[in-house]
């Protein structure tokens, strides 16, 4: 829990997620798995506003996850 709320945490999880976004290892379709989502989510509580979860912890859970993903997928990049 207390590295849930570490910022340092959190600002690696945005640097990896980064890296991997601009690495030529990742194929451009498992990149948008994580864009598109993501995307749709910050425009769609305009839309459905009954959703409760804020955008910037689904941006942030769905960089945990991705990054996770595609580090045990593809190897990590430099």
């Amino acid at each position: 829990m207390r590295k849930l709320l570490s910022l340092r945490h959190w600002k690696q999880v945005f640097i990896r997620i980064y890296r991997l976004l601009i690495s030529r290892q990742v194929p451009v379709h498992q990149k948008l798995l994580f864009v598109i989502p993501v995307l749709l989510y910050w425009v769609l509580p305009d839309v459905l506003p009954f959703l409760p979860i804020d955008d910037i912890a689904v941006t942030m859970i769905a960089a945990e996850w991705f990054t996770r993903w595609m580090e045990g997928k593809h190897k990590t990049p430099s």
